[in-house]
């Protein structure tokens, strides 16, 4: 058992000998590649998380006058789509601005 324990720690020494050489440019190039992915990985991220913040700022639920902004019933004519992604381009959206609401019926009425 003794001799065999001997004959890989020879073994694991001339492997280790062959294979110093290549070890500092292996490592470099797998820490840099770490380093790489790991940017991409915030990069898309970022991105991801931009597209989805311009997708929430679409809804429109917050500016209408129908919204309730109650835990029970946020929107009483489409209570389910009140403040959901299916809230985009709502037939019914009013707002809740009544300058905005005035200049709204003057131009639809033209």
């Amino acid at each position: 058992m003794y001799q065999l324990l001997q004959l890989v720690q020879l073994i694991l020494l001339h492997l280790m000998k062959w294979l110093q050489p290549f070890l500092a440019p292996i490592c470099f190039v797998l820490a840099w590649s770490v380093v790489a992915l790991g940017i991409w990985q915030v990069i898309v991220t970022a991105r991801d998380s931009v597209q989805r913040a311009q997708t929430m700022h679409r809804i429109p639920c917050t500016d209408c006058a129908f919204f309730t902004n109650q835990a029970v019933l946020k929107c009483p004519l489409h209570p389910t789509e009140a403040l959901s992604e299916d809230a985009i381009g709502c037939l019914d959206f009013e707002t809740a601005n009544p300058i905005l609401a005035a200049h709204e019926r003057l131009t639809a009425s033209d």
